[in-house]
């Protein structure tokens, strides 16, 4: 029943010309001012917009190749989707900054350590990462050594952003407990 009620929208998009499938930008103009609005109003940046109007883009294009109806109103439905693109930008921003917090208080502690002590949290932190699993290191190397976003890492190992995220989190967590362990912070 859905499958023939999908084909027909299809076939009715196809008729008009504006069957996301045909190559077609599957946004028009207004759609697109509509979801860089809701984005900036937001929160998203400025640099950020593009991003998330080709996340809309590609959206409603997955939607179509799934076989589902295109959306009644589409410009509605976009800019639902960019309201939550710009939710899920602030939340990834909240967990990098909590992530950076943390990191730095264990690069610093709150005294300012002398060479003796920098040494040995070095070393510590080092030993750390060696009882670390080869995929934790990786990401914790590519993430906080080479400044690489979760993203461009989930890209380069070819896993996605959210194994990426979850060996970070184990990792961080467990260098941080062999620190404490250490009684190195």
């Amino acid at each position: 029943m859905l499958r023939g009620r999908a084909r027909r929208g299809r076939e009715a998009h196809a008729a008009t010309g504006d069957d996301p499938r045909s190559g077609a930008d599957p946004l028009d103009a207004a759609q697109e001012r509509r979801v860089r609005a809701v984005l900036a109003l937001g929160g998203v940046p400025q640099a950020d917009l593009p991003d998330g109007v080709q996340q809309v883009r590609l959206r409603l294009l997955e939607r179509a190749a799934s076989g589902r109806e295109a959306p009644r109103d589409v410009s509605a439905w976009a800019a639902v989707v960019a309201s939550n693109l710009a939710m899920d930008w602030h939340r990834a921003k909240r967990r990098q900054e909590r992530l950076g917090e943390r990191l730095a208080a264990l690069r610093q502690p709150a005294e300012h350590p002398s060479g003796e002590d920098s040494s040995v949290l070095s070393v510590a932190v080092a030993q750390g990462l060696d009882e670390l699993p080869d995929a934790q290191r990786q990401v914790v190397v590519l993430r906080f050594y080479a400044d690489l976003p979760v993203r461009s890492i989930a890209e380069q190992l070819g896993v996605p952003e959210g194994t990426v995220k979850s060996r970070l989190h184990t990792a961080v967590r467990a260098l941080r407990a062999r620190l404490h362990e250490d009684e190195v912070v």
